[in-house]
């Protein structure tokens, strides 16, 4: 069913997410991995808005260097807009305009909240009424991580990272979030990781077919305490995007030395998050990493999925 909204523009906000945890099962024979991960939505946000139109279209702007991303119908925002106007039998098209602000091919899933804006974005502007299950569902189909852009907060993802249930978290977290001027491929990453798991298949234990969270992650959550999440902050993929990028070993060490409780690098890279103790902490490595010429971020999470804003 379609309603006429009458509106002509509309605003919708998504966050950028940090996965404090990131454990990756085995290789299956489709060449995927289930995984167990938590997620934290933090407040790096992508704007969408979304315009009445007769086609398809997308355009990009913001701090974030955008002149290699396509905008043809391969892109994900593009692909999310035609498959909600397919789902619910819209005729017409939309253009969308989004400000940048998470990394592109940076592991916080900047794509994926395009995605996740862009549904609740097309929703809203047409009138179609799809409702939060469905857009839930086509999210799922669209990639692993826009379901979690869609719904924000804390929670644990399973098998690829799109079956969630939602995680506790008291407070607030202070991060400061270290961008690399460059992306890497997740695929990649991943390829290494297995590459890495042979390498070193006498000294590892052999990877579980369907990883789970550690309870230590989540008790931390539960109780607000940075410093009980800092001993538990684990990535699988780190390993393996360090050896793609030596760089970020520096970045790490320098993170560490100047006040952060711990870093990590987020999702497959290259972004390294630093979990800070409190705002003071986190202003303090701020300046420390500015100082030596990194570009840095800082946030807070958990925050809300997608919304959209009253300009």
């Amino acid at each position: 069913m379609t309603v006429n909204t009458g509106l002509r523009t509309v605003h919708v906000r998504a966050p950028g997410k940090i996965n404090v945890f990131l454990k990756v099962g085995a290789v299956m024979d489709d060449g995927y991995h289930d995984v167990a991960t938590a997620y934290q939505a933090v407040s790096l946000y992508e704007e969408v808005r979304a315009y009445q139109a007769d086609d398809f279209s997308v355009s990009f702007t913001g701090p974030i260097d955008t002149s290699e991303l396509i905008t043809d119908g391969s892109n994900l925002a593009i692909r999310a807009a035609r498959m909600a106007a397919h789902k619910a039998g819209y005729r017409g098209g939309v253009h969308l305009e989004i400000v940048k602000n998470v990394p592109i091919a940076g592991g916080m899933g900047g794509g994926s909240a395009d995605a996740a804006a862009t549904l609740l974005a097309c929703d809203t502007l047409w009138g179609t009424e799809l409702g939060r299950e469905e857009l839930l569902l086509l999210a799922a189909r669209l990639g692993a991580d826009v379901p979690f852009a869609f719904t924000g907060g804390t929670a644990i993802g399973t098998g690829r990272g799109d079956q969630l249930s939602p995680a506790l978290a008291k407070g607030t977290f202070q991060w400061v979030l270290a961008l690399a001027d460059f992306g890497s491929s997740t695929p990649e990453v991943y390829r290494e990781l297995d590459r890495h798991r042979d390498r070193h298949a006498q000294d590892i234990f052999p990877a579980q077919t369907q990883p789970s969270v550690d309870a230590d992650v989540l008790q931390a959550l539960r109780a607000g305490d940075p410093h009980m999440l800092a001993e538990s902050l684990y990535n699988d993929l780190q390993a393996p995007a360090l050896h793609l990028a030596p760089s970020l070993a520096k970045v790490l060490e320098l993170g560490e030395a100047n006040g952060a409780l711990a870093g990590i690098v987020s999702g497959s890279g290259p972004t390294v998050a630093f979990l800070a103790a409190d705002l003071d902490g986190a202003l303090e490595l701020q300046i420390a990493l500015s100082a030596a010429r990194y570009t840095v971020v800082r946030a807070t999470g958990p925050v809300h999925g997608a919304r959209v804003i009253s300009d």
